[in-house]
């Protein structure tokens, strides 16, 4: 074992047993994942990074099934396209290890979840969610968008009004003693940066046509 890995062991367990700063959470995820991530995709895990070390903080946050799945698939989805593919494994395990939450629980749990909800209509999983967490869970955006996409992923969600999609979301918020308001902002900045995303991906992939257009010449 090496003299640096020694390190960053005796780094992270002296951590554990205190709270990690930002700056901590940042050194380890730097440590743990060496590479340089590409522009379009460097604010995202900054912001996940800086989240998840927030939560972390929080006494009554809990690591449950909403939060478990909010997180891996807003990852999957924000990181849709990222070159190296293969870096993106690491990337989640950093960003999660940074901050003293466990990447493989977080997916099997998550995973176990999805399964749970697979092929219902929404009236079932508005039940199921209801029966499934109880009063007390804590708000977070990663959580609210676990509601979401569970809840977009209904078998007659696709069906309704973009006004009716948000009133079904609304009234499942609600019923799990949630803010409404939070969850809406959360769910609506969560669409615009992928919407953002979209367009910053658009936007290279012209720049490299007219840069080889141009050598071409």
């Amino acid at each position: 074992m090496s003299q640096h890995t020694l390190w960053l062991l005796r780094f992270t367990y002296k951590k554990l047993k205190e709270k990690l700063t930002v700056s901590d959470s940042k050194k380890l995820f730097h440590e743990q994942f060496p590479y340089v991530i590409p522009g379009i995709y460097k604010r995202i895990v900054d912001e996940m990074l800086v989240e998840l070390n927030l939560l972390n903080h929080q006494n009554e946050f809990i690591q449950d099934n909403l939060f478990c799945v909010g997180l891996t698939e807003t990852f999957k989805e924000l990181t849709k396209d990222y070159k190296p593919e293969e870096h993106l494994v690491l990337l989640f395990e950093s960003l999660c290890n940074s901050s003293n939450f466990e990447p493989s629980k977080i997916k099997e749990i998550s995973k176990k979840t999805l399964e749970d909800y697979k092929e219902k209509s929404l009236k079932e999983i508005s039940i199921l969610l209801k029966e499934k967490n109880n009063s007390n869970l804590y708000s977070s955006r990663i959580l609210n968008l676990g509601i979401y996409l569970i809840t977009s992923n209904a078998t007659d969600f696709n069906r309704l009004k973009d006004s009716e999609k948000n009133k079904v979301i609304s009234d499942i918020v609600n019923n799990l003693n949630l803010s409404v308001n939070k969850a809406e902002k959360d769910i609506g900045i969560y669409k615009s940066s992928i919407m953002k995303m979209e367009q910053a991906k658009e936007l290279l992939q012209e720049a490299k046509i007219q840069n080889k257009k141009k050598e071409s010449k």
